[in-house]
């Protein structure tokens, strides 16, 4: 299927070897089949859903000689969570470095709306958290998601819900770009989540506060223009 000098892993085994080496970090976590609660934290231990009461896990083998459902069945739902240490990556590059301040150095500014930067929300966040706004190259997120089906149009068996991050930072010509598009979330489970996809989306903005909001106030970030 593909050409003979195509540069694409032959193996599961060499493309994580790859991976790995990018520092693309990923955590799985379960989740429960109606979409009630994670199991993470204080519930990682957890057999059956707090709400529901729901399994966890698809019950395979129903006589199991150990009794250990973590070693025979797989989970009912899963979450994948996609660490981001290519935000700090961007900066290590002088050309992306450059494109990251173009919302407050290079942008028109005649009141006319052109970029999100010239929104009314944009400036009312700055002025609401203004040691964040301080600092044109501090990170400006937006997100979105969508479902898909892996397995043909007509089948209901399985769903998929990718969560993506745009960076509004870069210009309005690349924003959308898929370069500059990140994956954060991956939701499979037997169906969609709907509304109360915000059980996953709490879990994100709860771990990105955890651990980014030292990038501004502790830890420094090498910028290649400074």
């Amino acid at each position: 299927m593909l050409p003979d000098d195509n540069t694409l892993s032959i193996s599961t085994y060499q493309a994580k070897k790859l991976m790995c080496l990018m520092d693309l970090e990923i955590e799985r976590i379960n989740a429960c089949p109606n979409d009630c609660m994670l199991y993470r934290g204080d519930d990682k231990d957890l057999h059956e859903c707090k709400v529901c009461k729901t399994s966890r896990y698809v019950q395979i083998k129903q006589n199991r000689p150990n009794g250990d459902v973590t070693k025979n069945d797989p989970p009912a739902k899963l979450l994948w969570y996609f660490l981001i240490p290519r935000l700090e990556r961007l900066y290590a590059g002088a050309k992306e470095t450059k494109l990251l301040r173009w919302h407050a150095e290079e942008r028109k500014k005649d009141g006319k709306m052109r970029h999100v930067a010239d929104s009314l929300q944009w400036r009312n966040i700055d002025n609401l958290f203004e040691e964040f706004g301080g600092d044109i190259r501090n990170i400006r997120l937006g997100l979105s998601s969508d479902g898909f089906n892996t397995f043909g149009n007509m089948s209901s068996c399985h769903s998929t819900w990718p969560v993506l991050l745009c960076n509004y930072n870069l210009p309005p010509w690349l924003c959308m770009k898929r370069k500059y598009i990140m994956m954060s979330l991956l939701i499979q489970g037997p169906k969609q989540p709907e509304n109360d996809i915000d059980v996953y989306l709490k879990m994100k903005i709860h771990h990105d506060a955890v651990k980014f909001q030292p990038l501004w106030s502790i830890k420094p970030i090498f910028d290649s223009r400074k």
